[in-house]
């Protein structure tokens, strides 16, 4: 497993038996086209064969952000029928590519929007002081759906719903991130991918066995309610969601102001 062409890296070593999964499109914030998303897909199937990786850590390149979702500029196909809807980053994360070796995802910079994707199938979150987490849907008039059923279960109801529905206006800081539990550890500055790093190599040097089978079970008390909050989803999304054009304009004419909480 090596360097891929959408910007997506993977490493592995065999001594430690752990996989460093990188998102490297600094430069897009590290956003997902669908060549990254098709590139994530067959990282964690090929993970699901690779015995010598125990553990995987999931992070962003660069200063700026771990990830901000699907990239504005990609041009997603959809099958002219109101009953069928493809959702470009739906089967983006690990659990969904039916990988059960724990994932640690180390978050620097901007989490927003799409990345939930991904951070709501990692088992667990260490971040750098200047990570923040915000979810923009509802400011360009889009309904958070899929993002925010996984955020649900990771973080208390009042908090996953008012980082939906406030949109822009607020970024969750990584300290409040960790107050409520979204975030399991706060390093020092640019810390975050060794800690997440060296929290992988312990798990990996357990029994794999046991670990899997912990991974599946916790998976398991949230997957029902993630299946029905999914089945929701596409209709939600089509009756809410502006038009495209629309959504563009808000886009254009953002805010920046935020108040970091």
């Amino acid at each position: 497993m090596g360097a891929r062409v959408s910007g997506l890296r993977v490493s592995a070593d065999k001594d430690t038996g752990v996989a460093v999964v990188t998102l490297d499109r600094p430069a897009r914030l590290n956003a997902i086209d669908l060549a990254m998303r098709d590139d994530l897909v067959a990282a964690w199937g090929e993970l699901r064969f690779v015995d010598s990786v125990r553990a995987v850590v999931l992070t962003g390149a660069g200063e700026r952000a771990f990830c901000t979702g699907l990239d504005r500029d990609t041009e997603v196909p959809q099958p002219d029928s109101p009953y069928m809807a493809d959702d470009p980053l739906l089967h983006v994360g690990p659990k969904s590519n039916d990988l059960w070796k724990p994932v640690v995802a180390a978050v620097n910079g901007m989490a927003c929007g799409g990345a939930f994707y991904l951070l709501g199938e990692c088992d667990f979150l260490i971040a750098d002081p200047a990570a923040t987490f915000f979810d923009p849907h509802t400011t360009y008039g889009m309904v958070s759906a899929y993002e925010s059923v996984l955020m649900a279960q990771v973080m208390p109801h009042g908090e996953a719903a008012r980082t939906a529905l406030m949109g822009t206006a607020e970024r969750l800081s990584a300290a409040r991130a960790h107050t409520i539990g979204l975030v399991t550890e706060v390093t020092e500055p640019g810390g975050s991918l060794a800690a997440a790093v060296a929290a992988a190599e312990v798990i990996a040097g357990y029994p794999p066995e046991g670990v899997q089978g912990t991974v599946r079970a916790l998976w398991a008390a949230k997957e029902g309610a993630v299946r029905q909050g999914f089945a929701q989803a596409p209709h939600l999304v089509s009756l809410g969601n502006l038009p495209l054009d629309r959504q563009t304009g808000l886009f254009r004419s953002r805010r920046p102001e935020f108040r970091l909480r």
